[in-house]
């Protein structure tokens, strides 16, 4: 395994090097195999890397867009990951509507997520009990280490055999549709953005605490395959 680490002064300087290095990895995914697939989360920071991307000239149409997770609303509704993807970078990149794999996030949860499970295994043409290998899967991480809706505690952190399953953050009073442990741990590349002075504690806990992701689930990273950590300087201040 391949763990890198990068701290950039602020978050838009993050946002930026993570850009840059996922244009990287999708470049190569595409001379490998004339297409590549990227996985993207939500969030503040991430909106900061979405609109450096879309500002610059890429070959959109060899791409296809996923989500690692989504809330369980309208694409309209100003919650969705989908809407603010959409309005920051697939309408601005011109990526193709076909790329685009989003989740149902205004269908029922359990719906939504069986829906998704199948758009996957169909796109990469799994059979029975294989996981699909994102050439590139971006996740984030919040205060309490959870990432994508894997939230500390959780038993979906114990599952290594679905692809996508309905998820009720009672913290949020909230429906989520979210990826998988098996699907996060097989990606080619993980590539984490975390920015804020927020994420120190749990940053800290992710790379120094004992290994227990179901405690501190973006530990799961540390069982990837090539891992890269983005940090600012705010949300690194507790590696030093």
């Amino acid at each position: 395994m391949s763990v890198q680490t990068f701290t950039a002064p602020d978050a838009q300087a993050a946002a930026d090097a993570c850009a840059r290095h996922i244009f990287g990895l999708l470049k190569a995914a595409i001379a490998a195999s004339g297409r590549a697939s990227l996985a993207i989360s939500g969030g503040s920071t991430p909106k900061l890397m979405f609109q450096k991307m879309a500002a610059t000239p890429f070959a959109w149409d060899r791409v296809h867009l996923f989500f690692v997770d989504e809330r369980c609303v309208p694409p309209t509704d100003s919650a969705s990951n989908y809407r603010m993807a959409n309005e920051n970078l697939i309408t601005a990149a011109k990526i193709p509507s076909g790329n685009v794999h989003r989740i149902l996030g205004e269908l029922e949860p359990a719906e939504a997520a069986k829906r998704y499970a199948a758009e996957i295994g169909g796109f990469f043409g799994l059979k029975g009990g294989e996981m699909p290998r994102f050439d590139v899967l971006h996740r984030g991480m919040g205060p309490d280490a959870h990432t994508a809706s894997l939230f500390p505690g959780h038993a979906l952190i114990d599952d290594r055999t679905g692809m996508a399953a309905a998820t009720f953050a009672e913290k949020l009073n909230m429906w989520r549709v979210t990826m998988l442990p098996g699907v996060l741990l097989a990606a080619r590349n993980t590539v984490f953005l975390v920015a804020g002075a927020d994420k120190v504690d749990a940053l800290r806990s992710v790379f120094h605490a004992p290994y227990d992701p179901k405690k501190f689930p973006s530990q799961l990273a540390n069982d990837g395959d090539s891992v890269a950590w983005f940090l600012d300087e705010s949300a690194a201040a507790g590696l030093l």
